[in-house]
């Protein structure tokens, strides 16, 4: 009998298939040759079913019946890919070995594994795993196959991964929806990186700009001219900087201090997926699945790159022949020949530990060429492929020279500091291309901004290629200075690359070493699944793009403001993934067991549907968008919310399982199964509440609900949430003032429209209810004198609102 390959796509399989049976015969959905069977799973065939597979009643979403935890999963067939599942159960009765050619890591264990459970197939199998495409790595990975029993550990962290966000998915998807009336989706990935953008949002709506200002003078000396900044304290007031300015305007001065030092810059990391997807959309405005979506397209289809969706940044011992092999290819090269000659071949060796560091190699090194020479790639594959390829170079390259200086000038006593990086050797920057040497030298200064926005920053760092000299002991003179407003400015919204590189580094803030360490070797999802985890957070309507930046909805917000306010803040921690992350590793090494971490996952689903029944029902108002907001998404935008009987990852779904309600002229859309019902918005069932109408339920990669609604009927503009302890409402704009939705139940806070003299606008009110203060105001007595200050919320049950003058805080 033969021996039946299975590979996760058909051009991985069709490639085993032209190494190791060259003469097979194409039959459409599989190769056959003399000794091999090579067919393809197309991604995952096979899945965890949904609750309505368990029980029919769990097409209705009710409160009673939560929570949902399955004794034993059941395993349900892709609709869409059954034909195939059907071939490979037909061809295993042919063979009596397996091989399991899926992607070498978790995720491809767990294609493989539910594929076999499912078909029942009983065979022995063996694992190949590889790390990219080429000729020579299939035949030694084949030469080199070990029994798939070595890697059962691997397979149970994968299975207990996904069983367990099925559970957490599922239950908590489930039951906020329906406490909530309106389709919320969670999930233990999703929720942590959403709280991420709702904790950067409030920070920048919180910010108080402060305006301040800097003395910059020109100073002379023979014929160079530096610029230099005047060091101090900060200075608030203009007239301060103007009268600073004017005083060394056109004087003599005197060098005091001038210290020189040489540093080396060395070649930055070679490519992960996360660093390659970053880069990309700061260089391309690329989004992270686009990037993803290229560098699979370069390893499958052209097989010039080797595996993506790696986590490391560096290579093993085994790779450095390889490379040297690219490099043989790369001085062939007409784009890259000159920069491949020049390389030298020595610097990349076992004992350079920034390239070879087989310690932090776990299932594949970085990414990087492969010999394969490439053929006609789009403009879009080539930007992808020529980062790779000079980032691999780079590090034939020596380290860039630098020489730094430090000038310390004072005039009239007032003292200037200049600091200039001077470039003595380029070394590994000749590699990089035009945009990117202009960039590059930006990336020190820039790691601390890219977060906390610019304008803080007093001093200036100038780097030039340029002669930079000046003479200690000679005079210079101040040839012009001028006083310059700045104003210190709020974090910078999240970028798709800067969310991914908050994502890959969510655990710093961790207090807990071991949790700490385990998230700094993972941080929130993994490479292959964070671009998917940003796309499912905009197909639910949490966050949108506008231009680069990323927005987070008011429906986002609003889900992070329930799910912490049920008692949950795990759930929104990136503390839950850092734990699970730090046990499914042990897993995997066979140094934890995977029943008493389901157990705990058991545990954990049961608290959260307890915690959220006992929560209070949101106002339809908390989820209403501003007019802005809804302007933007009727025109189509990507954050625009789904067409109804579409999943969140814009498909039509396969099952159905929720039960609609809405307003009495709305009727519920079958889908496929279905099982779809209508009643009116807010209905009951048996006691408990059903879902909102216009829902459309699929299931997310985490396992959870993934859900999409129509916009809750329209209300007030919702101003903030209320202030007062334990209310759980929403502040809104009245006519005389701005109050609490829950005025009905019992709730006294409202903020007077005219407070002192002066009209209180709608903005003001939401940083006096969000952040208990406004920014600095002036407020003018009767007899015509003004005062600046703050208004502060003093009364946090009433609303009460005083002016603090400056001088008091």
């Amino acid at each position: 009998m033969k021996t039946l390959i299975i590979a996760e796509k058909p051009d991985m399989g069709r490639t085993i298939a032209a190494v190791i049976e060259p003469k097979a015969q194409n039959k459409r959905s599989y190769l056959e040759g003399e000794h091999y069977i090579i067919t393809w799973a197309i991604g995952h065939l096979v899945s965890l079913a949904e609750p309505d597979h368990y029980d029919p009643k769990y097409k209705r979403w009710n409160e009673a019946d939560l929570p949902i935890i399955p004794d034993r999963f059941i395993l349900f067939p892709n609709p869409k890919t059954k034909d195939q599942l059907h071939v490979i159960g037909d061809l295993s009765k042919r063979c009596d070995r397996l091989v399991n050619a899926c992607d070498a890591g978790r995720e491809g264990q767990l294609i493989f594994h539910l594929i076999r459970q499912y078909l029942k197939m009983t065979q022995p199998t063996e694992r190949l795993w590889i790390s990219d495409l080429t000729p020579e790595t299939i035949r030694r990975g084949f030469d080199m196959l070990r029994s798939d029993q070595e890697y059962d550990p691997l397979t149970r962290a994968a299975r207990a991964r996904s069983e367990a966000d099925w559970l957490v998915g599922m239950n908590a998807s489930r039951a906020f929806t329906i406490k909530h009336r309106t389709l919320l989706s969670v999930g233990r990935v999703q929720t942590p990186v959403l709280a991420l953008l709702y904790d950067r949002h409030k920070e920048i709506t919180a910010f108080d700009s402060e305006t301040f200002f800097v003395v910059q003078a020109m100073f002379q000396q023979d014929d160079f001219s530096y610029k230099g900044l005047w060091q101090g304290e900060r200075i608030t007031k203009r007239e301060q900087a103007e009268a600073l300015a004017a005083k060394v305007a056109d004087k003599q001065g005197r060098i005091v201090s001038y210290e020189t030092n040489e540093s080396k810059e060395y070649p930055f990391r070679l490519y992960d997926l996360t660093l390659l997807q970053r880069e990309a959309n700061g260089r391309f405005g690329y989004p992270a699945k686009k990037t993803l979506d290229i560098a699979q397209a370069l390893y499958e289809k052209h097989k010039v790159i080797t595996y993506p969706r790696t986590s490391s940044n560096y290579v093993t011992e085994e790779n450095i022949p390889i490379m040297g092999n690219v490099l043989n290819t790369l001085k062939q090269s007409s784009a890259y020949g000159e920069l491949a000659s020049g390389a030298d071949r020595g610097r990349v060796h076992k004992g350079n530990k920034a390239v070879c560091n087989p310690a932090k190699v776990e299932d594949h090194h970085a990414i990087l060429p492969t010999p394969k020479k490439p053929g006609s790639l789009s403009a879009d594959e080539q930007n992808i492929y020529d980062m790779i390829v000079r980032r691999f170079l780079s590090h034939y390259y020596p380290p860039a020279v630098y020489n730094n200086h430090e000038v310390i000038t004072e005039v009239e006593g007032e003292t200037f500091r200049t600091r200039a990086k001077e470039q003595l050797d380029a070394g590994w920057r000749v590699v990089l291309s035009a945009d990117d040497n202009k960039a590059a030298p930006e990336k020190s200064r820039k790691k601390k901004s890219d977060d906390q926005g610019e304008g803080d920053a007093e001093d200036e760092l100038m780097v030039t290629d340029r002669p930079f000299s000046v003479n200690a002991a000679a005079p210079v003179h101040c040839t012009e200075a001028a006083a310059v407003e700045k104003a210190t400015k709020p974090p910078k919204p999240f970028t798709e690359g800067t969310l991914l590189k908050a994502m890959e580094g969510a655990g710093k803030s961790i207090e807990d070493d071991e949790l700490r360490e385990a998230m700094k070797q993972t941080g929130l999802g993994t490479p292959a699944t964070r671009a998917a985890t940003i796309e499912r957070l905009k197909h639910v309507g949490y966050i949108k793009p506008n231009g680069k930046r990323l927005d987070i909805t008011t429906k986002g917000c609003a889900a992070i403001e329930l799910i912490r306010g049920a008692g949950v803040e795990l759930l929104a921690s990136p503390e839950m993934t850092g734990r699970w992350e730090q046990r499914l590793h042990q897993i995997s090494k066979g140094e934890a067991s995977d029943e008493q971490f389901m157990m705990k996952v058991k545990q954990f689903a049961e608290m959260i549907v307890g915690k959220v029944k006992r929560q209070r029902p949101a106002a339809a108002s908390l989820f209403a968008e501003p007019e802005s907001e809804k302007k933007v998404r009727g025109r189509g935008s990507k954050g625009s919310q789904e067409k109804e009987g579409t999943s969140a990852s814009g498909k039509k779904t396969a099952t159905g399982g929720s039960s609609s309600a809405g307003d009495k002229s709305s009727t519920g859309r079958n889908t496929s199964s279905g099982g779809t019902t209508s009643t009116r918005r807010g209905s009951t069932t048996g006691g408990t509440t059903s879902t909102r109408r216009g829902s459309s339920v699929g299931k997310n990669e985490e396992g959870g609900e993934a859900v999409s609604a129509k916009p809750a009927s329209q209300g007030p503009a919702v101003i903030a949430a209320c202030p007062r302890p334990g209310c759980g409402g929403q502040i809104v704009e009245g006519k005389r003032g701005y109050g609490c939705i829950r005025f009905r139940e019992g709730c006294s806070f409202v903020i007077w429209k005219e407070q002192q003299g002066r009209i209180i606008t709608a903005a003001m009110a939401k940083a006096i209810a969000a952040n208990g203060t406004t920014r600095k105001i002036t407020l003018k007595a009767e007899d015509g004198s003004s005062s600046t200050g703050k208004l502060i919320l003093s009364d946090r049950d009433k609303g009460t609102v005083q002016f603090v003058p400056a001088d008091e805080y």
